[in-house]
């Protein structure tokens, strides 16, 4: 055994390369980047998802068409009063969370809308986010009643502060 090998490849620590640290580093003039090219700038960043080489990408090559309401629309879950009928007793407060437990509105929603499809014989406290004019008249005909929940406030934009009073 030489004693002068025992130890090669055997690297416990492994130094930093130090760039930019002039010819004698062996790491100088381009710090190891090459001359030019996309990544011998420094702040150059990976490509972007959807990024094809400066080929027109995916996304603007293809036609778009149409017009969503998606980023404002409200999600309301629809119960019709015949259900109400079937699930609750008379008397009975009917609320979102009620509905949730009777199975009849579930689902991630804005709230709740109330429709007239069907028949209703029981006096029902109901409370949800809109009614249809046939359920709120069916719902208040059997001595039961139609609370709205009022949506949340819009909040208040552009509003200038009142001016200070002008010195003359």
């Amino acid at each position: 055994m030489d004693l002068t090998t025992v130890h090669q490849g055997v690297h416990r620590l492994k130094h930093k390369k130090r760039v930019g640290r002039g010819p004698g580093s062996g790491h100088g003039k381009t710090s190891s980047r090459g001359s030019k090219g996309q990544w011998a700038s420094a702040g150059a960043d990976k490509p972007k998802a959807g990024f094809e080489g400066g080929q027109m990408p995916l996304f603007r090559r293809l036609p778009k068409r149409g017009f969503s309401h998606a980023s404002w629309d409200h999600r309301y879950l629809v119960v019709n009063v015949g259900d109400l009928e079937k699930a609750f007793a008379d008397g009975a407060t009917v609320d979102h969370e009620a509905l949730r437990k009777a199975g009849l509105a579930n689902g991630p929603a804005d709230g709740v809308r109330i429709l007239g499809t069907g028949d209703l014989t029981k006096r029902l406290v109901v409370r949800a986010h809109h009614f249809s004019k046939s359920a709120a008249e069916k719902i208040k005909a059997k001595g039961g009643s139609a609370d709205l929940i009022s949506p949340p406030k819009k909040p208040q934009r552009n509003k200038m502060k009142p001016r200070p009073p002008q010195e003359q």
